[in-house]
């Protein structure tokens, strides 16, 4: 059975603020049948799809979650926006990494800009600082793939960079999440606008247009690396 289609299939009803009452009805089928659908209980035939699909206006591919666009687009480079001058020039073989390159910059573009929407000094503070740690870390790991770079380049010592870095991060993260549900953290801060922040797939793609892309991507790139490992971890 498919996981991600009870999951979609939910949000997106949610999203449009129907009642499982009205949307089953309106699809042709029981409450109680969609209720089964959206909690994974049953598994849905191929009519229903497309007509959740139509119902929806979203591509099969994205109510199976094969593709994190609603329209079931393959994002290429070139659908991507450019953000910074160098961004087109692409070594020999470096599509892969200028690729990653725009959607990272993208995203984290709609990142900052959703932030900003939340009114919370707390949240915009914390999460540069995990952003600039996140860097770091990586530029450590390339500045150490060559011996003779000397590692007094830093004041952090080699042997305690990775373990600290990544707790000075998850204290950064906790901070934040603490100022998105309200919690005063630092100087009274104010908490985040919830108002602000009220975000579908439908929002990000009407609001952010190319750029959104490069975040669902982002995000489901990153849901699969984690499910791998949660998977290996088993």
């Amino acid at each position: 059975m498919n996981s991600d289609f009870p999951r979609i299939i939910t949000l997106l009803r949610k999203e449009h603020g129907i009642s499982q009452k009205k949307a089953a009805a309106d699809l042709g089928i029981s409450q109680a049948l969609l209720s089964h659908y959206e909690k994974g209980i049953r598994e849905c035939g191929l009519d229903f799809l497309v007509k959740a699909a139509d119902y929806y206006k979203v591509s099969c591919d994205y109510l199976l979650g094969r593709s994190p666009e609603p329209a079931g687009k393959t994002i290429s480079y070139d659908d991507i926006p450019e953000q910074d001058a160098g961004s087109s020039k692409i070594a020999a073989g470096g599509m892969m990494a200028a690729f990653n390159k725009k959607l990272i910059v993208n995203s984290t573009n709609v990142l900052f800009s959703l932030i900003q929407k939340t009114g919370s000094n707390t949240i915009m503070k914390e999460a540069s600082s995990f952003l600039m740690l996140a860097i770091y870390k990586m530029f450590r790991v390339v500045y150490s793939a060559n011996p003779k770079n000397d590692q007094r380049f830093f004041t952090v010592p080699e042997v305690t960079a990775p373990g600290v870095s990544s707790a000075a991060m998850s204290v950064c993260e906790a901070n934040a999440m603490a100022a998105a549900k309200g919690v005063t953290v630092g100087d009274g801060d104010t908490a985040a606008d919830t108002e602000e922040t009220l975000i579908t797939t439908g929002s990000l793609s009407e609001e952010y247009a190319g750029s959104a892309s490069s975040l669902l991507n982002v995000i489901k790139n990153s849901e699969a690396k984690i499910q791998i490992m949660n998977g290996a971890a088993k």
